[in-house]
């Protein structure tokens, strides 16, 4: 451990520690513009400056490690005096029109720090040479006016996203922020996941959809998750009188450390559905509105002769966005009581199904934790985009290859990761499990057995032999090889099974990308039985706020009696005889188990629509009128069946 002293005040921290951390951890205030604490170190805005007892000069107190003994000094005539120097530099440098910036009264870190320093006016006047605006992105808009030249864009681009779109071209005062070497941001490689505009201290990068909706004294905030996919990202959700203002990664979330995709971010900002706003029932061929008790009667006249016969005529589908405690519930009145064979979620040929019942047969979970990936140093990605559909799982990786990671891609079509991978197999799909078994052959192979089995590639496969010989070469040569995998091969009993031998044999970690946001769960609770509406007359869908997929609305059309419950309007309605409006996803709360088995509650963040019920609260009240008696103990039955990975 270090001591040193910092304003009088005795600190004792880890070597390696800055000096500005230092501070912070006694509660001493240093003002920043260009750093973060999950970015490396910059000391480029100069704004941090601390007085060392010893050195001449100033010293940048967010790059300088502490020593032993040192004593430091944050707030002094001469530290303030360069502070304001620095300030009236910055503000001279571009055109801060303060009245006029969306971040202006209190979320603008320039102009705090103005505030901090006592400054009223600007000592030196601007040039006033106005700079171009970039408003080509559909969610973010460049304002080359207020940038500051501090780079935590563009180190965030690179280090937390792994993208490198964002860097600056040409120097000093000319310097300019640039996408791609000067193509328009909406025509760049930007992937739309935001942390530019989070980590921007200045409003040069702004979200154009939250711009002057509010300042954060303004707005409302809650923490809770993403449940856009399977990975759960913390994110923290604005609102204001209500209604949505933006939505921000938690910094301080385990799982994704405040990074977030653009359906995560945006998406929700972009909500142009119509929503369920009363129960309707069906009559002389119209829905036509009616009382929730109404609604409830004609649900239960037509469902309560279907307990007696418990046969497979009904059915019972769930979405995957929904609360564990939701499909529970669910599980409880469909499987338990009707007896139906049929009770399963929305998903249509995912994995997860397989992977559980591989967990149950080998009796222990096989599957690791994102914290593993983190320590990988060669990526195997199977079967799936994963820049498309769980983008947070891409950063992670591609933020590891300027480190020397190495990336291996097994797909049937380009994808979003073929500009960083080493090797790119690309393979039909049907032929997926010939190339995992194959890889299988080299890797526990000698050298002089290698070129043997090489040769013996089947050429029918269409398999190129130099990129096969790479990808072997590079999973050899790993410490820590690491198996991503997805996506909807032809077999998904077969395909798990060659990507469980391939880990074996390359001593590799898996993981698999699962399907929706609580698909975990619904494999706890044994929801994972294929849509087959053979034979069946009533389907109750709990749908909440999914889209539903074409595929489901097309097995659904020929089903006599449909019930949908349901957030929003959609195709599947319009044939339904009964609807129930619910509540979103923003307004309900749940408990939700993500794609490595961690247990996240979902919180609600915005007063739920006037008629809409929560999808727990209808289920209940439903089982009540059907005198079907439930159970609340979800956290038990959850852990009653092995899983992929465990739960935690």
């Amino acid at each position: 451990m270090i001591n040193l002293t910092i304003d009088g005040k005795k600190v004792e921290v880890p070597e390696g520690t800055t000096v500005l951390e230092a501070a912070q951890k006694v509660g001493i205030e240093i003002p920043t513009l260009c750093h973060h604490p999950d970015l490396t170190p910059y000391g480029g805005c100069r704004l941090c400056v601390v007085e060392v007892e010893g050195i001449d000069t100033l010293q940048t107190s967010c790059t300088l490690p502490v020593n032993n003994d040192m004593v430091v000094h944050t707030d002094n005539e001469k530290i303030h005096n360069a502070r304001k120097f620095i300030l009236t530099m910055l503000f001279n440098e571009r055109n801060h029109f303060c009245p006029y910036c969306q971040v202006s009264g209190g979320d603008c870190s320039l102009q705090n720090a103005a505030y901090a320093e006592e400054m009223t006016h600007w000592p030196i006047m601007p040039d006033w040479k106005p700079l171009s605006v970039d408003a080509s992105h559909p969610f973010i808009v460049l304002e080359h006016n207020r940038c500051i030249l501090c780079r935590l864009c563009v180190r965030a681009c690179g280090e937390m996203i792994g993208n490198f779109t964002l860097a600056f071209e040409d120097r000093g005062g000319r310097s300019m922020l640039v996408a791609d070497q000067g193509v328009p941001l909406g025509e760049s490689s930007c992937i739309s996941c935001g942390a530019c505009v989070q980590v921007c201290p200045t409003g040069a990068l702004i979200d154009r959809w939250s711009a002057y909706q509010g300042l954060t004294t303004d707005v409302e905030k809650t923490k809770t998750i993403c449940i856009n996919c399977s990975v759960g990202c913390g994110i923290e959700v604005l609102s204001r009188d209500n209604r949505l203002v933006r939505i921000e990664g938690d910094w301080d979330a385990e799982i994704n450390h405040g990074v977030l995709c653009d359906a995560g971010r945006f998406h929700p900002m972009v909500e142009e559905r119509k929503r369920v706003l009363t129960p309707m029932i069906r009559k002389n061929g119209k829905l036509r509105a009616a009382t929730w008790e109404n609604a409830y009667s004609e649900i239960v006249v037509n469902l309560k002769p279907l307990l007696k016969n418990k046969d497979d005529s009904i059915a019972g589908v769930i979405s995957t966005r929904l609360p564990a405690e939701t499909m529970h519930l669910f599980k409880q009145i469909f499987t338990s009581n009707f007896n139906s064979s049929i009770v399963t979620t929305t998903e249509e040929d995912t994995l997860t199904a397989t992977i559980s019942k591989l967990a149950e047969k080998e009796g222990m979970p096989f599957e690791a934790k994102l914290a593993d990936l983190h320590k990988a140093d060669c990526f195997i990605v199977l079967s799936e985009d994963i820049t498309k559909d769980h983008q947070v799982i891409s950063f992670f990786i591609k933020r590891l290859l300027p480190c020397g990671a190495k990336l291996i891609t097994i797909n049937s079509s380009s994808d979003g990761l073929d500009n960083f991978t080493h090797a790119a197999i690309k393979v039909n799909l049907k032929n997926i499990n010939y190339i995992v078994n194959q890889l299988r052959k080299p890797i526990a192979a000698n050298k002089e057995k290698l070129s043997a089995i090489l040769s013996d590639l089947d050429k029918t496969k269409d398999i190129e032999k130099g990129v096969f010989e790479e990808a072997v070469k590079l999973i050899k040569a790993a410490t820590n090889p690491f198996i991503v995998y997805g996506g909807n091969p032809t077999n998904n009993e077969d395909f798990i099974t060659a990507i469980w031998k391939l880990a074996k044999t390359a001593n590799a970690n898996l993981l698999s990308t699962k399907g929706g946001a609580n698909s975990f769960a619904a494999a706890q609770f044994h929801l994972d039985v294929p849509l087959d509406f053979n034979g069946v007359n009533t389907a109750y869908i709990a749908l909440g706020d999914e889209e539903p997929s074409q595929i489901l609305i097309n097995k659904l059309k020929e089903v006599p009696n449909l019930i949908v419950q349901s957030s929003y309007i959609s195709p599947l309605i319009t044939f339904a005889n009964v609807v129930l409006p619910v509540h979103n996803w923003l307004e309900q709360s749940g408990h939700y188990i993500n794609l490595e088995g961690k247990m996240q509650k979902a919180n609600s963040a915005l007063t739920a629509l006037e008629g809409a019920h929560c999808n727990t609260k209808t289920l209940k009240i439903l089982a009540d009128k059907l005198n079907i008696k439930v159970s609340d103990d979800w956290k038990k039955d959850i852990t009653d069946r092995v899983a992929i990975s465990l739960i935690e």
